[in-house]
């Protein structure tokens, strides 16, 4: 699979833990900075919300009995390979999740890049024609072959999303606004069941 080509040891080497990308993120918030390059006010202040929801949510996430049975299940190692920016809303509301489950099973190692700096291995997954994080690339941990992905967002708030964004009056920080109101009731239950269904596929 042309995905295999761009996804290497080495990429997995370079790539950091949850524990490494949290405090990472906390360490470039400090120096009022994002990760990536652009360091507006406006990407900072997402990033900041970011963190905050992400330290919510690996206080209040709780996995369903479904979902962890199906982590329980895999007995094989895998690595979860994350594709994602301190940025990005979807990210942060998501990749505790991801976490939580991962920390369940010892086969499950999870590993987090940044997309941009790792464009070739984005352009492999791309959702529409399009770079949107966070993708999570499950592999074989030996050989690398590629099992299956999911992101960037549930189903429904994806939906809800390009809705939006075909409008002829798209507003971005709205629709933002709309999607964290969506995750918020939906309290991580389609996170979790998608994934179940990534992990029962693969």
């Amino acid at each position: 699979m042309t995905e295999t080509k761009v996804i290497t040891k080495q990429t997995i080497a370079q790539s950091m833990d949850y524990e490494q990308y949290r405090t990472f993120i906390s360490e470039r918030l400090e120096n009022n900075q994002s990760t990536g390059t652009n360091h507006s006010e406006g990407i900072v202040g997402y990033t900041s919300l970011n963190e905050k929801r992400m330290k919510r949510l690996d206080k209040t996430t709780k996995l369903t009995e479904e979902t962890t049975a199906a982590v329980s299940k895999i007995d094989k190692p895998v690595t979860w390979l994350v594709i994602t920016e301190g940025w990005c809303g979807d990210a942060a509301q998501s990749i505790p999740v991801i976490a939580k489950m991962a920390a369940q099973n010892p086969n499950v190692d999870l590993k987090l890049i940044l997309r941009d700096e790792h464009l070739e291995i984005m352009d492999a997954f791309l959702t529409n024609g399009g770079r949107a994080i966070p993708k999570i690339v499950a592999l074989d941990t030996e050989t690398l072959d590629v099992l299956g992905s999911w992101g960037p967002r549930p189903v429904e708030a994806h939906e809800m999303f390009w809705k939006a964004k075909n409008s002829p009056d798209f507003n971005y920080p709205e629709i933002q606004k709309e999607l964290q109101l969506w995750y918020a009731k939906d309290k991580t239950l389609n996170t979790q069941k998608e994934l179940v269904d990534l992990i029962e596929m693969v």
